[in-house]
């Protein structure tokens, strides 16, 4: 269960990074309304994961989840750059973050 409240809380956070954008675009009440749920989310449900996952694992995943999330959001919505570098750094975040689970 600490594993799935871990992904929801990725999720969330990802969810308030785009959040982040809309307000920026939108200036209205519903998308700060929405940004404010989506990291109040986030927060709760890894304030859940770290009952039982370390602390360590658990902002390390949460982080990397909501970094490479952010970027390729900003890639598939946002028509950000899709070059190969920027694609190796994603998956460069997503294996240590895999690689911190592997080794704790």
């Amino acid at each position: 269960m600490a594993w799935v409240s871990l992904l929801l809380a990725g999720m969330c956070e990802m969810l308030g990074v785009l959040m982040i954008n809309k307000f920026h675009k939108d200036r209205n009440w519903k998308a700060v309304l929405y940004l404010i749920l989506a990291f109040g989310g986030s927060f709760c449900f890894l304030a859940m994961a770290m009952e039982t996952l370390p602390m360590g694992t658990a902002y390390a995943i949460w982080t990397g989840i909501g970094a490479s999330g952010g970027a390729i959001l900003g890639i598939l919505i946002y028509g950000e750059p899709k070059d190969w570098r920027r694609i190796l750094f994603i998956i460069m975040i997503l294996g240590c973050a895999i690689g911190l689970k592997l080794v704790g």
